[in-house]
């Protein structure tokens, strides 16, 4: 027998959900076959079976998983293999712990199992084995399992254990909860009075500021949530600002060459084409002059340079802000650079990323298609070195020769670590860039 464990995907979170079984409970996968979807804070990760067997699940959908968590079994025979409590990655059992006496949403007292692990959304209530029927603390079928992370947030603000069970999941996780209070109308409240057993002064608040009218807080004194992709963008720009001591430059190019050639190559490769993937092209060719600008800072007197440009490209398509990479760009076609960004938007729409899909970028592009903006300072990714802002392009009339002329204008920022770029270095990357954006053949070629 053997044990298929949810791996550590990333380090921003303690726990992933099991979003959906692939292949049915007791059905046989072959090597490499994709058996479950688990959801982090930013993508979804398909887990596969890691030899021929028979697949045993040992969690139902929904359930929260810190990484190590056995999720099924795989059997050479087909037979159910004997149940067996659910393991973290040190072997250890998930722990039961009472959560301070105090009942939870549906008024289980203190003694319900609920998983112990690191980290601020620890202790969810642990899951049953699949197949074994109710959980222990006598919930029924009525009563849905409700994670640490939903509990806290119920409490936080009080809500009814009847709006609750509406929900019709049989798991509550935060993020039901955050959708529960955003569907709210605007002006009605999470509950008659402040949260059970809390004061009327508004969580994490300072002193004195309250919730309600008088406070002049949101409509209906409720808080608004934030969702699991605001929260991760929230660490990385805190982590940015705390870390990164920034320096900024910016650059006007010319990039009507370049929309002329985007409108050529889109008809060629019959895929969309335009300023991003021809400023991915152009990024990923200066890795080989200028290695410290995809370097990682290892320390305040060390380096490591990257082997290959991975160029990480912004998109929100009003699901939340992802940076999605474009692995090794440098060898690249633009054709293979268009169709990914292309997937990557489509994406974006649901949030349906693999997390390889936003891991690894040693550079970002942020792209600012307002045609009102004209200039913008990126954030630096925590890990990065720098981070290049590129404005939607606006036309200008200037005098060439006593004669007046149109030209396409583009600014380019690049904000940048000053602990290992100075000034004169990033002046002349800009210019380098600027260089291949308006002679754009040599971007692609």
């Amino acid at each position: 027998m053997t044990d298929i464990r949810v791996p550590k995907f990333n380090s921003n979170d303690s726990s992933y959900v099991l979003v959906e079984w692939l292949v049915e409970d007791g059905q046989r996968a072959g090597t490499g076959d994709p058996i479950a979807v688990l959801e982090t804070s930013k993508a979804t990760e398909e887990l596969v079976a890691e030899e021929d067997g028979f697949v045993w699940q040992a969690v139902p959908v929904n359930a929260d998983c810190p990484p190590g968590t056995v999720i099924a079994r795989l059997t050479p025979e087909n037979a159910r293999p004997t149940p067996a409590p659910s393991a973290t990655a040190d072997g250890s059992d998930l722990a039961a712990e009472p959560r301070d006496g105090r009942p939870d949403a549906f008024g289980l007292a203190a003694g319900t199992a609920v998983a112990s692990g690191p980290g601020p959304e620890a202790g969810v209530v642990s899951a049953p084995e699949a197949g074994s029927g109710p959980v222990s603390g006598d919930r029924s079928a009525h009563r849905p399992l409700v994670t640490g992370p939903a509990q806290e947030l119920i409490d936080e603000l009080g809500i009814d254990p009847a709006e609750v069970r509406r929900l019709g999941v049989s798991v509550v996780r935060r993020a039901d909860i955050e959708r529960l209070v955003a569907d709210r109308p605007a002006h009605s409240g999470l509950s008659d009075g402040p949260p059970r057993g809390a004061s009327a002064q508004v969580p994490g608040g300072p002193p004195g500021f309250a919730s309600g009218a008088e406070s002049g807080s949101a409509p209906g004194g409720v808080p608004y949530p934030l969702s699991r992709v605001q929260r991760a963008v929230a660490r990385a720009v805190r982590t940015s600002h705390e870390t990164v001591p920034a320096a900024y430059t910016v650059v006007r190019v010319d990039v009507g060459a370049a929309l002329e050639l985007s409108a050529r190559l889109t008809r060629e490769v019959r895929r969309p084409v335009g300023l991003p993937e021809l400023v991915t092209c152009a990024v990923a060719r200066l890795h080989e002059t200028f290695p410290l600008f995809f370097a990682t800072l290892v320390d305040d007197g060390h380096a490591m340079p990257a082997e290959v440009p991975n160029v990480g490209v912004t998109l929100d398509a009003g699901e939340g802000l992802y940076v999605p990479v474009v692995h090794d760009a440098a060898r690249r076609p633009v054709r293979e650079v268009a169709h990914l960004l292309m997937k990557y938007r489509l994406a974006a729409l649901t949030g349906d990323f693999r997390e390889s899909d936003l891991a690894g970028a040693n550079i970002v592009v942020t792209l600012h298609h307002d045609g009102d903006v004209t200039l913008a300072i990126p954030l630096i990714f925590p890990g990065n070195v720098c981070a290049l802002a590129v404005t939607a392009p606006q036309d200008e009339l200037r005098l060439e020769a006593g004669a007046v002329v149109s030209r396409t204008i583009t600014n380019i920022g690049l904000a940048y670590d000053h602990r290992l770029i100075n000034g004169r270095d990033a002046a002349l990357f800009l210019g380098a860039l600027k260089e291949l954006l308006e002679a754009p053949e040599k971007a692609v070629s």
